[in-house]
């Protein structure tokens, strides 16, 4: 059996602050396939300073003469409304997530919510105390490694590491010595997710450099997948056929709607299409063990070749290179026994084209 990709449609903000849109992005994710739908839980005061800037992709798919600030609190959902989606999602059968960019959203989330899966964002991957009251959680986590280096994840899962191990009196050494430990890699093994992110929105084709997903399974030998900010849907699914266990992909009611995410995101048709070319890929993918298949099988007597008399050959002659050949159908010697058969004498008649016993 191949393995299952866990898909995440990541509604992100693409509600635009309205509660009957984020509802609608639900059930659409439902009906696309998607195995959970993520949203952003925040608070701006708690997130940006009332001066901070937007990101150039962001005046460019926004309003470009409000600030981040100002952006970001239209985008907010309340706690009643989050609780209220909490509840859809569970009423539809899929799998509630959001990330959290404060301490209060994520106590909001782990505690009140009960959430298993909390995920952090590329850009918290070098916020260390956050990373530490992510641990503390205990929680299963899914880290996005946008932006980041090989040396940038290590220091991040030593944090977690140390974390997940309740250990008091954080510093840097104690963070290497947590994620070299055997608990706590047998604790990062257990909880956490990577995923091969490039933060860019929506990100170059050629910026993708999608075969880092697999230099991070090498290296840190964790449940790695793929975070999507690209246009189209291609290198999700060249991300599933690369073995990614988890995807997750931006998507929106419609990629017109003003706002810094829809434009590298999929509408639902296109994430209904991209989910099942996923699943096709799961299918053709199998489970990596090299043997011929039932069919095959039943091929190879029409396929292979067996050895043959190529001319008639009389009780006690010798079998020569002379004599001998290999033609279809697969039901006789194989030819790989052809060696040994030479210079031996026959036990019986044969008659050219015959298969040789």
């Amino acid at each position: 059996m191949s393995h299952r990709v866990f898909v995440i449609a990541e509604a992100g903000v693409n509600h635009n602050g309205q509660f009957d849109i984020a509802l609608t992005l639900v059930d659409k994710a439902m009906e696309a396939g998607a195995d959970a739908i993520k949203f952003q839980t925040f608070n701006a005061e708690e997130l940006v300073t009332k001066q901070a800037k937007k990101a150039d992709y962001q005046k460019t798919n926004s309003d470009s003469g409000e600030s981040q600030f100002q952006m970001l609190k239209k985008l907010e959902l309340s706690v009643g409304e989050q609780k209220k989606i909490f509840e859809h999602c569970s009423s539809k059968g899929i799998q509630f997530l959001s990330t959290p960019f404060d301490n209060k959203s994520l106590r909001f989330l782990s505690e009140e919510l009960g959430l298993e899966t909390l995920k952090i964002p590329s850009g918290e991957l070098v916020n260390g105390p956050f990373l530490l009251d992510f641990a503390r959680t205990n929680k299963n986590i899914i880290l996005s490694t946008g932006m980041s280096s090989l040396e940038d994840i290590e220091i991040a899962l030593g944090v977690i590491a140390f974390g997940l191990m309740g250990k008091e009196n954080p510093t840097i050494e104690a963070f290497k010595e947590s994620f070299e430990s055997n608990d706590g890699k047998e604790l990062l093994n257990k909880k956490i997710s990577l995923l091969h992110c490039t933060s860019e929105y929506p990100a170059p084709k050629k910026n993708i450099n999608l075969k880092s997903m697999l230099t991070i399974k090498e290296k840190f030998s964790l449940r790695t997948g793929y975070s999507d900010h690209s246009e189209g849907n291609v290198v999700a699914i060249s991300a599933a056929a690369l073995g990614a266990e988890i995807i997750e992909k931006h998507f929106t009611l419609d990629k017109s709607f003003e706002g810094p995410d829809h434009k590298a995101s999929l509408d639902p048709i296109e994430l209904k299409e991209m989910i099942s070319s996923i699943r096709e890929v799961e299918k053709v993918l199998g489970d990596g063990v090299k043997k011929p298949t039932e069919t095959e099988l039943k091929n190879r007597l029409t396929s292979y070749k067996s050895i043959i008399a190529s001319k008639d050959i009389a009780l006690g002659e010798e079998f020569t290179q002379e004599n001998l050949s290999f033609k279809r159908p697969g039901t006789g010697i194989s030819p790989m026994e052809y060696w040994s058969f030479l210079g031996k004498k026959s036990k019986k008649n044969y008659k050219a084209e015959d298969l040789i016993k």
